[in-house]
Formats: C-alpha cells, sequence, structure tokens
C-alpha cells in the first residue's frame, strides 16, 4: 500500500495505491492524514469501525474519506492505520458497494502532531478510482483544506 499527495490549486489531492482495491483506499485515507500531519507521529493505540454504502465505488471512496474526516473533527483523533475491507456490487440491477473498515489512531496532541492543516471534506474534483495497465488500484480525488 502506497500513498501520495498531489498539488491542486488552493486544495490538496490525495491519493492511495495498492494491489488490491482495499488497499488503495487505506492508502487514500493514509494520504488523508499526511495532510494534516506525519502519519508516522501517530500511534496506532485506539480503534474505532467505520461503515459505508454507496451506488458506486467512487462515491463510496467519497462517502469512506468524508466519514474518517468526521471522526477526526467530533472526537479529536488522528488516524494512521486502516484496514479496510469493500464488496462490490457484480448485479447491475444493484447499485450498493459497502466499506467495513477499522481506522487505528490517536487523540491529537498538538505540540507532538504538529497539524499543518485543517481537512473540511473531499470533494468529487479528480476523482477516480480504478486499475492500472498493470493491474494496480488507485483511488484519488482532492479534498479541501
Amino acid at each position: 500500500m502506497a500513498w501520495q499527495t498531489f498539488p491542486h490549486e488552493a486544495d490538496i489531492g490525495i491519493r492511495g495505491i495498492g494491489a488490491t482495491i482495499d488497499e488503495a483506499f487505506a492508502g487514500a485515507a493514509l494520504a488523508l492524514t499526511a495532510v494534516i500531519c506525519d502519519p508516522a507521529m501517530v500511534a496506532a493505540r485506539q480503534s474505532l469501525e467505520i461503515e459505508c454504502a454507496a451506488p458506486d465505488i467512487e462515491v463510496l471512496l467519497i462517502d469512506w474519506l468524508n466519514a474518517l474526516i468526521y471522526e477526526m473533527a467530533t472526537r479529536k483523533l488522528l488516524f494512521s492505520r486502516f484496514d479496510v475491507a469493500i464488496a462490490l456490487s457484480i448485479a447491475p440491477e444493484v447499485e450498493d458497494h459497502t466499506l467495513h473498515a477499522t481506522a487505528w489512531g490517536e487523540p491529537i496532541d498538538v505540540p507532538r502532531h504538529r497539524p499543518a492543516a485543517e481537512i473540511k471534506g473531499a470533494t468529487f474534483c479528480e476523482l477516480d478510482v480504478g486499475q492500472d495497465a498493470s493491474g494496480q488500484w488507485h483511488a484519488q480525488c482532492v479534498v479541501d483544506v
């Protein structure tokens, strides 16, 4: 699993990359943390379960990232480890993709974490989830900071 951030005008793009779609979504979540602080400084002390459902895989990425942003804001947490399991609908008449994840992290410690930005939300800008020719998955969007 890998992650990247990329510049986008006044906002920041995030991208997760992995051998599976689950790894790509976990990488995108780690990139989300990297917008705020160095993920290596966040200890995986407590866990939180998160579930999402959406009509397609791209909206599921937005819902997943916005669920993390909500939990970070309301619980005052940062996350550094993610275990993601995605179930994709294969029936054309059923448009429901689900995600079940566990996120591990700790309460924000401003002097130690030195948060650089506050993320307001994940956007549909540059939203893309898919596989490249080598079979590697990517999950990306721009987050509003």
